[in-house]
């Protein structure tokens, strides 16, 4: 009991009125503190990170929503285009067929009208028996053939340029369109190659950039646990130390008192060995007082009858 009270006025004395459990309790909490709000912070950091990777994909779909639109519409253009080249075709088709049907009609209607004169021409031929008008007939038939022959030609002639001026102009627009279709695919390769060029720089950058972060994020983590050890290894010292010192405070706290203890016990043995020897000596003293009574009053009693 009195190593006990002297150990809290001397606790009172050296800590003051905040107590060792006291002080032990609010470290703890402010520990725990400081590890909710280190958590605090990388729980921010990894939402951040979630959001961010959520609107580059965001960002992604959307490129490649613009892309496959792009190309929907000019497979669409070129569709169309297609479409109307083949409507072209068809129409110079039936224009080229109409015209030869024409000119087939009017080739016809004067064949027909030769032939009407020659069998009229035969008619008379029959007619007048004549020897000069057969030769006249004869040489104008001659002639006739012969135009008819330098007509044939000449409609030769001038069917071939029509289909000559008519594959030439087929030839232009066959290769106007060949063209066109070329500026068009080295467009499109062009857009593709530029739009891959884009994408890829973009891609490249965000690559770096999430590197720089993890190796930023690495380093401060690695930073972060290196200044937590240090930290939990400080305190840890200085509570180890603390604790040390306290312990053998302690120890000698309980020596001492064991030391008071033993001086108050040999103190109280003395006591009562003191105690003990007077108590001793008056008995025997006053043994030695009946003793030397006890032989006065034979002396006495032995001078009386003597006398």
């Amino acid at each position: 009991y009195l190593a006990k009270k002297f150990f809290c006025v001397w606790a009172k004395k050296t800590f003051g009125q905040v107590l060792p459990s006291k002080a032990r309790c609010f470290y703890d909490q402010k520990i725990l503190q400081k590890t909710s709000g280190e958590w605090k912070e990388q729980w921010t950091v990894c939402r951040e990170r979630k959001l961010s990777l959520r609107a580059d994909n965001h960002y992604r779909h959307l490129l490649l929503n613009l892309i496959f639109k792009a190309w929907r519409g000019y497979v669409c253009q070129q569709q169309g285009k297609r479409n109307k080249y083949y409507v072209a075709e068809s129409r110079a088709k039936k224009q080229t067929l109409l015209r030869t049907w024409q000119h087939w009609l009017v080739y016809f209607d004067v064949q027909r009208t030769k032939h009407g004169m020659q069998s009229v021409a035969l008619a008379f031929r029959k007619r007048s028996c004549l020897r000069i008008s057969w030769a006249v007939w004869r040489r104008q038939h001659y002639q006739k053939c012969s135009g008819h022959k330098m007509n044939i030609l000449a409609l030769q002639h001038w069917a071939q340029s029509l289909q000559f001026q008519a594959w030439l102009q087929w030839r232009e627009l066959y290769l106007y369109t060949q063209n066109e279709k070329q500026k068009d695919t080295r467009a499109v390769t062009h857009h593709q190659h530029w739009e891959l060029r884009r994408c890829m720089g973009a891609w490249l950058g965000y690559l770096n950039l999430n590197r720089v972060k993890k190796r930023q994020n690495e380093l401060a983590q690695e930073f972060h646990r290196s200044r937590t050890l240090r930290k939990c290894f400080s305190d840890w010292q200085l509570s180890w130390e603390c604790r040390r010192r306290m312990h053998a405070h302690q120890r000698d706290l309980e020596k001492q008192a064991a030391r008071i203890a033993l001086r108050r016990v040999f103190a109280h043995w003395k006591h009562v060995v003191l105690c003990m020897e007077e108590a001793q000596q008056c008995e025997l003293a006053e043994k030695h007082y009946r003793c030397h009574l006890l032989v006065r009053a034979l002396l006495c009693g032995g001078w009386q009858g003597l006398w």
